[in-house]
Parts: structure tokens; C-alpha cells; sequence
């Protein structure tokens, strides 16, 4: 018998079997696992009444929180196309991934209904405006439908069923590359249900598990934790901002045992000033990936707190878990910091290679540097309406990742550099072509490269090196005001330094390798 693997069939298992276990915490509300079904089923059902059908587009554009839970199972159960949005970008970078994926139906926390209204005109293709407010009788907006209101009459059965292919498209999700436009990563329900799977065995989620969500949902799926804990039937704690005491709080009070994060994330858990005001009575799991952490992070998580550390590896692109750093052979104690900071040997139905200009596997002497590439079920569809590009990542039967690394003789990998010129600070991902670009608007600016500099907090943060027209001057503090004018910010450059001329190669073009080398000497890795 083959049955398609469908992301669906999560919470239905979930719902079936643990209607009444509390699968989400979210301020003062809490729902059922019975609940959150109903919940998902009553959104498809009014995103059906609407018009929304098989293949069509819906984003979502929300910090954390339950209406974004909701999202990920209800647009699914009709065969749409989820496309999670990253809340940090500006109103210019949402219109073009809406107008690019198409979007047909734009689900947005009350938070950022001005952001959208701001780009709304452009918008084509956009039919349905629906906002999400927790709050008692909101003030919904002119032009928005409330989320809740949209709802609350629906049926809280399941949609009529629909034929779904495990190899059809379940969401769209863009990540930024080395071009100033984010590329579509089309991630299919195979993908998705294997990542899950590794999700649950690796990083050994379990029923009793209760996740706090200190990573954005929006970033690659939430890694799968919204389909593998819900799979398990854990319970899913909201974060909605990533606050020291917020986190040590819910720790506390819920019994945190499980969360994802960025590096940076981890750096504000650990210089959080108040830790002894908490009384944890858990020893959570933390999972940490987006960029490899100091080992001095680790140390002191489980040193000083008695907490568990673990790394995983991966991207957008392979939903995202291609390795995992526990458990390690060759470290059997654990007390090797710098090789808990390694990305660790590949997830289970991953194939890694580290493979030369050539295409061949580099010797496995953690010293060679290849770059790492990966063949797999979760390795994504192809970039949404982008042939070409989908066509430079996959090739002679691998995913080539951009990424550079060693790996040891136990096929233990570590990264080393970056092959392209993606600045990757807090677990984003950020194109240095596009600060550039809004650099260049300045009119003092005659050249500018923007380059990734060691950062303890966020890994790397970006620099940008200026050189100046003849006559013209400017600071330190006017040029990052100004970039704060142009981009998110925190794709914002943190440092300037002023330089006569940028190093170059006979054709023209930047030497980035050469300007980094200042900043990166005496640090092993280069991606921080």
C-alpha cells in the first residue's frame, strides 16, 4: 500500500487521540489540541467560502503566535500554498514577494496591517485582506476582514476531502541569495513530512515535550516544529518577542523542555541579569542552528545552567535539517566544546558530500575545504518561477548549498567559509548587494562593499566599507542612519570604516575574501 505523505495527517492524529491536551499557549489563551482543529478546519472552510482554491497562494505576515499555528494546517487542508513571511522586512520587500508568488489571499497581524495597506495599490493579485487580533472587539481596520469574525461561523469539521500528491507544492518560502531578490523555495509535503521525521528522532521530540517558540515561525517552516511537535502531541508555547525575561518566565511557569534559536537568541538567554529570580525546574533541550555558536555559549549553558545544548545544519532550501551534532562518537563526554559547535554527521536519508570544483568528494581529513552538498527527500522542489536559478543549485544529482566545509574521517562536518557573499547574522539571512544598493543612494558614496565581520552576539553582523567622493564627506553615525532609512533593519550595516579604494580583481570585479581578511584573522571559522 503507498499512502501520499500528507503534513495534514499530524493534527489529525493529534486531534484524534489528545483532543483535550493542550497544544497551545499563547498569552491568556490556550487551546486544546480538539480546539486547534477546529480552529484550522473553520479557517479552510471560510478560505473556501472565499474562493480560495487547490495551488492558490496565501501568506501570512505575523510574529509568533496561534493564528500562525492555525495557518500552516488550515491553508494546507485545501491543497493552497502557504507563504510565511519574514515580519522584519520592509513594506518594498513584501510587495515583491506577494506580487511574485502571487498571492491571492494576504493573512496579517494587526501589527503590520499599515505596512500592507502602505503597498496595497500594487498588490494585483491579492483578493482577501484578513487581519488577526487576539484583542476582545478589535478595531478592525477600513479594508480588513477580522480573522475571528471570518471564522466563528464556520463549520469545525474538516473540509470535503480533496486528492493531494505528496510532490505538490505546500508552501513557498524566500530566502535571500546573493542577488538583491529573495528567491521561492518550494518546499513540497514530502519534503516537510521527512524533515518532521527527523525532527522527531533527532532532536528526540516526545509527547511530554512542551516547546517554547524562541524561533520565528515564519523561518524555513519553524524548522518543522510545528508538524513534528503536533505530531507528537507536545504543546506549543508562544513567543511573540524575543525578551530575556519573557523567556526565563515561561520557562518557569510552563515547563519549557524543548526550543529552537538562532545563536543570537541563546546570547540573550545567557546574559539574561536575573536568572536567579527563576525557579526552573526543567532541564530544557536547546536547539541552536542559523550559525555556529561560540563553544564558550555552550559551555555555559550546560556548565553554568544545567542545560542541554544541540546543533543542526541545514536551510530554507532542505526544510531545513541536513545534520545534526549529537550524538558524537568521537566525543563521548561531551566536554569538547568546539566540536559541539560543529555542524555534525548527516540526519538519517541524507546523503552529504563535500565535494571540490569538480564535483568530487574532498578527502576526509578535516582540513580540505569543499563545499557541501546534500541529496535527499527534503531537499527542495525548485525556486518558484525560477528555472535557471533551481538549475545552479541542483546539479549532478546534488544540492550545492553555497556553504563551505571540512568534514573528519567519520563524515563529521564543520563549516568554514561561505562560497557566496550571504551575510548570516541572528539566523538571517542577509544580501550584501542589497545594502549596496541602498547605500549607493547616498550621495557621498562613490564605492561601497559591505562585507560579514565576527559578531558574539548575532555570529557576523554586516560592515560596510566606504569610499567617499572627492570632496565630499560623511560619518560613521550619518551613513547608518541613513541605511536605517533604506532597509530593515536589522539587514542594517552596525560598523563603517572609510577606505581610499576597494580591492578588485583585473575584471572588476570585489574582492570580498581580501576585505574580510582583517576583520576574520585569528578566528577559525568564517562563518561565525
Amino acid at each position: 500500500m503507498e499512502v501520499p505523505l500528507l503534513l495534514n495527517d499530524f493534527l489529525r492524529r493529534a486531534g484524534k487521540l489528545y483532543p483535550n491536551k493542550t497544544a497551545i499557549v499563547d498569552g491568556d489563551q490556550r487551546f486544546t489540541y480538539g480546539e486547534y482543529q477546529a480552529r484550522c478546519n473553520q479557517l479552510a472552510h471560510a478560505l473556501l467560502k472565499l474562493g480560495i482554491g487547490k495551488g492558490d497562494r496565501v501568506c501570512i505576515l505575523s510574529p509568533n503566535s496561534h493564528y500562525f499555528m492555525e495557518s500552516y494546517y488550515g491553508v494546507t487542508q485545501i491543497g493552497a500554498v502557504l507563504v510565511p513571511l519574514n515580519y522584519r522586512l520592509v513594506a518594498s520587500d513584501h510587495e515583491y514577494i506577494i506580487n511574485h508568488s502571487g498571492v491571492k489571499a494576504v493573512l496579517v497581524d494587526y501589527e503590520y496591517t499599515k505596512v500592507v495597506d502602505e503597498i496595497r495599490p500594487s498588490l494585483k493579485s491579492v483578493q482577501h485582506w484578513i487581519v488577526a487580533d487576539p484583542a476582545p472587539n478589535p478595531a478592525t481596520p477600513a479594508g480588513w476582514t477580522d480573522w475571528d469574525q471570518l471564522v466563528e461561523n464556520m463549520p469545525t469539521t474538516s473540509t470535503p476531502h480533496i486528492d493531494q500528491d505528496e510532490n505538490e507544492t505546500t508552501s513557498i518560502n524566500y530566502t535571500s541569495g546573493t542577488t538583491a531578490r529573495p528567491k521561492g523555495v518550494m518546499l513540497t509535503h514530502r519534503n516537510v513530512y521527512i524533515n518532521a521525521y527527523n525532527f522527531i528522532a533527532h532532536l528526540r521530540v516526545r509527547h511530554e515535550d512542551i516547546e517554547l517558540w524562541t524561533l520565528p515561525m515564519f523561518h524555513a517552516n519553524g524548522w518543522g516544529g510545528p508538524f513534528a511537535v503536533t505530531a507528537m502531541g507536545g504543546t506549543h508555547v508562544v513567543l511573540r518577542a524575543v525578551v530575556g525575561s519573557e523567556i526565563y518566565r515561561l520557562i518557569e511557569e510552563e515547563k519549557v523542555t524543548f526550543a529552537c534559536m538562532a545563536p543570537a537568541v541563546l546570547s540573550t538567554i545567557l546574559n539574561y541579569a536575573d536568572k536567579e529570580k527563576h525557579t526552573i525546574t526543567t532541564r530544557p533541550r536547546f536547539t541552536v542552528a542559523g550559525a555556529p555558536p561560540p563553544a564558550a555559549f555552550i559551555e555555559r549553558l550546560e556548565k553554568d545552567l544545567g542545560w542541554e545544548f544541540m546543533q543542526i545544519y541545514g536551510l530554507t532550501e532542505t526544510a531545513p535539517i541536513l545534520t545534526v551534532s549529537t550524538p558524537d562518537y568521537q566525543n563521548v563526554d561531551g566536554q569538547n566544546m568546539s566540536r559541539r559547535a560543529r555542524a555534525g554527521v548527516e540526519a538519517i536519508g541524507v546523503d552529504i558530500q563535500i565535494l571540490d570544483e569538480e564535483g568530487k568528494p574532498v578527502p576526509m581529513d578535516d582540513t580540505t575545504i569543499g563545499e557541501v552538498c546534500a541529496r535527499s527527500n527534503v531537499v527542495l522542489k525548485g525556486y518558484w518561477e525560477q528555472p535557471e536559478e533551481t538549475a545552479r543549485a541542483i546539479f549532478g544529482g546534488y544540492f550545492h548549498s553555497g556553504d563551505l566545509g571540512v568534514w573528519d574521517e567519520f563524515g563529521n562536518v564543520s563549516i568554514v567559509d561561505r562560497k557566496k557573499d550571504v551575510i548570516i547574522s541572528g539566523g538571517e539571512n542577509i544580501s550584501s548587494p542589497e545594502v549596496e544598493d541602498a547605500l549607493y543612494k547616498h550621495p557621498a558614496i562613490l564605492e561601497v562593499a559591505v562585507i560579514g565581520v565576527p559578531s558574539e552576539k548575532w555570529g557576523e553582523t554586516p560592515k560596510a566599507l566606504v569610499v567617499l567622493r572627492q570632496g565630499m564627506s560623511a560619518t560613521e553615525q550619518e551613513i547608518l542612519e541613513f541605511s536605517r532609512q533604506h532597509l530593515a533593519h536589522f539587514r542594517c550595516p552596525t560598523s563603517v570604516d572609510f577606505v581610499d579604494s576597494l580591492p578588485r580583481t583585473v575584471t572588476g570585479k570585489l574582492q570580498k575574501f581580501v576585505m574580510r581578511e582583517p576583520y576574520w584573522k585569528g578566528v577559525d571559522r568564517r562563518v561565525n
